[in-house]
């Protein structure tokens, strides 16, 4: 068993055990209930260990693998809900109230916090569920001659659950927001290519006036990089390694492969080498999956704008906040110095469990104005 399935399994214990002892456990009208409360949390337990431990082996079951999965994303919200009624009873007990109005101010506190979980619980399946919203962002780029739109696929994740019906729908989406150039940034899929060739079909149907482009995500090194990219330039689209092109003489389109490359002697993110062939006279549009590529460039190397992606936004509110441990970033467009701005977007799919909150799955149309 790879450690992070023994780690991850070994979390999803501690939090549902969390849940329980604070937030179950302590809920007077789940008193006649609590064995069999904690009973169930085992069960999903075991559950969620089956997922971690197997939702990259071939041939296991889609609706299954979809419900484990979700099942780890409820025990996170909950988590988090425990932790909040676990923070907000202390006053209960530091206060002087009469024993009254404490136990008033309990049934509250147990009622809102149970409304609160559910309707996050409920409010994450519909996000994770819904359709690609089309998101249009404003962006000023110094010294472009006239208005130029990207648009921006990130993070679909096609693989055993999100296949070629959900793909299908992303590049409709795509192509309703007319776009001038389409980019993808990375973590387009998550499975062999050798199975994935048919789930992808759709994109060789993506509409633009100059052209498709495509950087490498973390999630292409999982399982044979090389052919991921042989595949996507099979349909058509141009796959910047390390490279830039110029875009009908307004702006260098530059991108490098993934941060995580580095282990990769074919696939190494090289910045230099991306930005070494470019027109020093036109502004530079960057492509990097991870926003945290910021911390290798310099005002030096002149990138006016850099798009990303595999923040996911968050997926699940509040765990953005974890997210930020890693990445400097986590959403939307950000000045990241006199010259450089970042823009990431939330992605289009879902990794692991298929809830979203307050982190919608959009496919962007950045609109770019001297």
């Amino acid at each position: 068993m790879p450690i992070f399935s023994i780690v991850a399994s070994a979390v999803m214990f501690i939090i549902n055990l969390f849940s329980f002892v604070c937030l179950f456990y302590r809920i007077e009208f789940f008193k006649k209930w609590r064995i069999a409360i904690a009973l169930l949390l085992i069960i999903i337990t075991a559950l969620e260990v089956y997922y971690l431990t197997s939702f990259r082996r071939a041939g296991e079951d889609i609706f299954l693998l979809q419900f484990t999965a979700a099942l780890v994303g409820i025990s996170f919200i909950l988590f988090f809900f425990s932790l909040l009624y676990f923070i907000l009873r202390v006053p209960l007990f530091v206060i002087p109230f009469s024993k009254e109005r404490r136990q008033a101010l309990k049934f509250i506190l147990d009622i809102t916090i149970l409304i609160a979980a559910f309707s996050w619980i409920l409010k994450g399946l519909a996000g994770g569920f819904s359709k690609p919203i089309k998101h249009k962002v404003k962006v000023k780029i110094e010294g472009l001659s006239s208005p130029l739109s990207i648009a921006q696929i990130t993070d679909a994740h096609i693989g055993k659950v999100l296949g070629r019906e959900f793909m299908q729908e992303v590049v409709d989406c795509t192509n309703e927001l007319d776009a001038d150039i389409v980019v993808i940034t990375g973590d387009l899929v998550d499975m062999s290519p050798r199975y994935a060739k048919e789930k992808l079909e759709p994109l060789k149907k993506l509409k633009s006036r100059y052209g498709v482009y495509y950087v490498l995500g973390n999630h292409e090194y999982f399982d044979n990089v090389a052919g991921v990219v042989k595949l996507i330039e099979e349909f058509g689209i141009k796959v910047l390694n390390n490279e830039s092109v110029v875009i009908d003489g307004r702006i260098n389109l530059a991108g490098i492969n993934d941060l995580r490359g580095t282990r990769y002697p074919l696939f190494k993110p090289d910045i230099q080498k991306a930005l070494s062939a470019r027109d020093t006279n036109l502004p530079t549009v960057f492509l990097s999956h991870q926003p945290k590529v910021v911390e290798k460039i310099t005002d030096g190397d002149k990138i006016d704008l850099i798009i990303s992606g595999h923040t996911h936004g968050g997926q699940i509110f509040p765990f953005g906040f974890l997210v930020l441990i890693d990445q400097p970033y986590l959403y939307g467009l950000y000045q990241h110095s006199a010259k450089t701005q970042v823009f990431v977007s939330s992605g289009v799919g879902y990794w692991g469990p298929p809830l979203r909150v307050l982190a919608p799955s959009e496919v962007v149309k950045l609109e770019l104005k001297g």
